[in-house]
């Protein structure tokens, strides 16, 4: 058996990688968007029908310090998207509970797109950039994979393209903000920005694939005999 993570030479010359088994990568990834991204955005919209802003506010900012809280207590890792997002949105929370604007509240967000953008670039000389980190909390890689030097000249080159895809996020979500009602803003920004960031990370994983096959490596998920 070859180790989860480990990698082993094919007859062939190419070396092959193990991961962790794909069903659990996926539930790895599906856990994190929804900690760090969809529950704290719909326990928002859910407070302000029922309560009011904010009761939003308070929740959507409960549920990520109860999300890093818990994790801290059972001293389980912590995601880079989780301690992220919970970090902007302290900053939202002040900022929008202080100004009273939900505007401003939501101009934030859209404002850190940008942000990011220019985070990503300047950490691209970085022996792990920012994106390699957080591929880390959607698939989990060994560090013979994350070591490989054309491994992270791709993550390196790979920043850019999110950098564009941040970037094209916050013009839209700033366009929509300007003309759209809240609840407009909230489905139309969600599902855009849902189905940007889904045509990135498919254009990401074949980028990745192909870069893999020219450096001689071949992923595997699960255990395998030998």
């Amino acid at each position: 058996m070859v180790p989860v993570g480990g990698r082993q030479r094919s007859s062939s010359s190419s070396e092959i990688v193990y991961l962790r088994a794909l069903p659990g990568q996926l539930r790895q990834a599906a856990q994190h968007i929804f900690e760090g991204v969809l529950a704290p955005l719909g326990l928002f919209y859910l407070m302000l029908i029922l309560t009011n802003r904010t009761g939003a506010l308070l929740a959507a900012l409960g549920w990520g310090l109860a999300a890093l809280l818990s994790r801290l207590v059972t001293r389980s890792p912590i995601p880079a998207v989780l301690a992220l997002t919970t970090s902007l949105l302290v900053v939202r929370t002040a900022v929008g509970y202080v100004t009273g604007s939900m505007f401003v509240y939501f101009l934030e967000p859209t404002l850190q797109n940008f942000v990011m953008a220019f985070v990503l670039l300047i950490t691209i000389p970085l022996r792990r950039s920012l994106i390699a980190r957080l591929a880390d909390d959607f698939c989990a890689l060994p560090a013979t994979l994350t070591e490989n030097r054309q491994v992270q000249r791709f993550f390196r080159r790979v920043s850019l393209l999110w950098a564009l895809v941040f970037i094209t996020n916050g013009v839209a979500t700033l366009y929509v903000l300007a003309r759209a009602t809240l609840g407009n803003f909230l489905l139309m920004t969600t599902a855009g920005s849902a189905g940007l960031v889904a045509i990135a990370a498919l254009v990401s994983l074949l980028w990745f694939r192909r870069e893999l096959h020219g450096a001689g490596v071949r992923l595997r998920f699960g255990a395998t005999a030998v």
